[in-house]
């Protein structure tokens, strides 16, 4: 009595019969992903098959718009994006798993978690990766922004600056020191507020990363921070125009050189409310600019002259 072979593929194989007979013996042929073989005498007819149509296709139903498959490229990543997640509970057409694929694929995950990074040198680029993403992503940066803090944060540890720093602080560093060079008004200590780090750490790393790799920064001039400090002080249209004609006026006459800029900026505001009858006190505007009240009382004689 003939006995029927089974065979016992994989999650990830796709099988099926084949209409062509094989030719050593005429049995019946099976195909799946790796290679066509004969059910009867076991010969190999193909194997390796390499598809040579175009990598392109067509995700909408016009068959017009051609994409390619997969994400770009990407620096945020420490393998580039290239690095593929095991699902757990459906495969890829949807389909709800047997219990013994959740456990294979169970088995699969913890591997490749095991597997996943190479040296220690790429489980800390790994970790300092993510740290960038999520102050990017409380700060509400761009993606290009975002980017480029991932690429200087590569470059510091290349350039083996990682050595006797935190990776939290580096990271920190590395956004804050691209936000300086692209000129957003960012205060440092929104950028601490975000990390999981102390601000002494932080400033230090910056340092270091300024010296040895010698950021492009380019200085912010105090009406840039007039926006961000009459949001968070809920002042009306007129205020925050005011106080901006006031700051620029100031940056054209040099008035602003050697000032912290976001503190000139609070003062800006603060005189802007007095002339426009809204007195807003000085403890609230030094607050929203992390500076202290005589920062304030400071800048007024500089303020005056320009009224006047």
């Amino acid at each position: 009595m003939a006995t029927r072979e089974i065979y016992e593929t994989s999650f990830d194989e796709d099988v099926s019969n084949d209409n062509t007979a094989c030719p050593e013996c005429d049995g019946q042929v099976r195909t799946n992903t790796v290679e066509t073989v004969c059910e009867d005498c076991g010969l190999v007819i193909d194997e390796q098959k390499i598809d040579h149509g175009p990598e392109w296709r067509s995700f909408a139903t016009d068959e017009e718009t051609l994409n390619r498959t997969g994400a770009p490229l990407t620096v945020a990543r420490h393998d580039r994006g290239l690095s593929t997640e095991i699902g757990r509970w459906k495969d890829a057409n949807g389909n709800e798993l047997s219990g013994r694929k959740r456990q294979q694929l169970s088995r699969l995950r913890r591997e490749q978690t095991r597997g996943r990074f190479q040296s220690k040198a790429e489980r800390n680029l790994a970790h300092g990766l993510g740290e960038v993403r999520r102050i990017a992503s409380v700060l509400e940066l761009s993606g290009p922004v975002r980017d480029q803090a991932c690429q200087l944060f590569r470059s510091a540890q290349t350039e083996d600056l990682l050595r006797g720093r935190s990776i939290e602080a580096i990271a920190a560093a590395s956004v804050y020191g691209v936000c300086r060079c692209n000129g957003h008004s960012r205060l440092l200590d929104d950028v601490v507020d975000a990390a999981r780090v102390e601000q002494s750490r932080v400033t230090n790393a910056y340092k270091t990363l300024n010296i040895e790799l010698r950021l492009p920064t380019q200085p912010v001039g105090p009406s840039e921070f007039i926006p961000q400090l009459a949001s968070e002080l809920d002042v009306p249209a007129n205020i925050r125009q005011r106080a901006r004609r006031l700051a620029e006026r100031s940056e054209s006459r040099g008035a602003v050189s050697g000032v912290k800029p976001s503190g000139f900026a609070a003062a800006c505001l603060y005189n802007a409310g007095r002339e426009e009858g809204r007195w807003l006190t000085q403890s609230e505007v030094a607050e929203a600019a992390s500076v202290t009240a005589p920062t304030i009382r400071s800048h007024q004689d500089v303020l005056r002259e320009l009224v006047t």
